[in-house]
């Protein structure tokens, strides 16, 4: 009975967090140190930043790994998948929301016209995630060289399946630099292999039944889910990844309504993949109200899954797998394309807007205020919701 109690009360400190985080993963992070450690104290510091790290490391939501884990370990599987599911909830229903009354905006011929300052806004805050990365983890002349590759080969060459394939190689090349690491006394690896089976049974499944039945949810789940198992960094590289296969590769969505739909999810607490339920409401909409929310439900779906299954895999035994040199001077090269791909985003998400002084401006603007104040990315969106509805 204690033990239900104990769960009952972490699921509802998770869902007030759900609903009030801000700020995407650094935000999400300074919260769950004030909740889950100092006021609750369900693990220490140095196990959350633990946690944490192993998380960045690992393909998906960052943020969403680590409440996860966590419930993971506090209850094991169970309790792990409804916190996953508590924490998206709040998020996934406002983004699908926006998603279908975006569609009834358009059909009904209702003007849009009110995003168009949050649109360059949201130019400005993919550049200013690309800068803080850069500040943060550019620091080698590879870094650099590879950043450089990813950022031209990302304008230049417009394919899904690119960022994968430059993200792997980014991390096979510096990979070889292992030498530069400290070494490490090694136990042997005890690798349970349940989830990581579980996570390839699901690709290949989906891929498998998509393309027999070409059902365009099942299409849907399966580019979501192989999305989510490729990203690394969080939701900002989420971007170029969304955008180029959605909008540019197969059209399911135009760039403006791309724009508005970031913008949107940057003003509202809970993961930042919860964009993918927008994108995924949108991707159906010629099948109604109906078609929408399965779209919805099957992008929230793929993309949430791989990193929960990864992270009850890869936690088990992460604590002698950091100790191999060659897998921590992997991250340097995948941190590095990743960063690339961010920067290219931001090009490529301002192709499309209106060249004028007043777009160019509020994208500096809002690089200017992320930058050098206090001001957040909620707060500069939600001036400019208000001021398009006035102007």
């Amino acid at each position: 009975m204690i033990r239900r109690v104990r769960y009952y009360i972490f699921l509802r400190d998770v869902f007030l967090l759900s609903i009030t985080a801000f700020g995407g993963p650094q935000g999400h992070m300074a919260m769950f140190l004030d909740v889950l450690v100092g006021k609750r104290a369900y693990l220490t510091e140095k196990d959350l930043i633990e946690l944490n790290a192993l998380c960045q490391v690992l393909p998906g939501p960052t943020s969403t790994q680590t409440i996860t884990a966590l419930g993971f370990k506090i209850g094991g599987p169970n309790l792990a998948y409804l916190t996953l599911f508590v924490w998206m909830l709040p998020a996934f229903m406002i983004m699908t929301a926006a998603g279908i009354a975006t569609n009834y905006f358009t059909d009904q011929h209702i003007s849009l016209d009110f995003t168009k300052y949050i649109q360059p806004m949201a130019v400005g805050i993919v550049g200013y995630s690309a800068f803080i990365i850069i500040k943060k983890i550019i620091d080698t002349t590879t870094a650099k060289i590879l950043l450089v590759l990813a950022l031209l080969l990302s304008l230049f060459f417009v394919n899904p399946f690119l960022y994968p394939a430059m993200i792997i190689c980014g991390g096979v090349i510096t990979g070889f630099k292992y030498k530069k690491q400290d070494v490490e006394e090694k136990s042997r690896l005890k690798i349970n292999w349940s989830n990581f089976i579980l996570w390839i049974t699901v690709l290949i499944t989906a891929a498998s039944l998509g393309g027999i039945t070409d059902y365009l949810p099942l299409r849907l789940f399966e580019n979501f889910y192989r999305t989510g198992s490729l990203i690394f960094g969080g939701g900002q590289v989420l971007v170029p990844f969304l955008f180029t296969e959605f909008v540019e590769y197969k059209d399911y969505l135009n760039s403006s309504e791309f724009l508005s739909g970031y913008a949107l999810v940057q003003a509202i607490p809970g993961p930042v993949f919860s964009f993918c339920a927008y994108v995924g409401a949108l991707s159906m909409r010629e099948f109604g109200v109906g078609g929408e929310l399965l779209g919805a439900f099957m992008a929230a779906t793929g993309i949430f899954l791989p990193g929960t299954f990864l992270i009850f895999f890869v936690s088990r035994f992460w604590t002698d797998l950091k100790k191999y040199r060659f897998v921590k001077a992997s991250l340097e090269g995948v941190n590095a394309v990743s960063c690339g791909m961010v920067i290219a985003a931001a090009f490529l998400l301002a192709k499309p807007i209106e060249v004028s002084v007043l777009n160019y401006s509020l994208i500096l603007i809002t690089f200017v205020l992320l930058s050098f104040t206090k001001i957040r990315a909620p707060w500069i969106i939600l001036l400019g919701l208000i001021l398009g509805f006035l102007t």
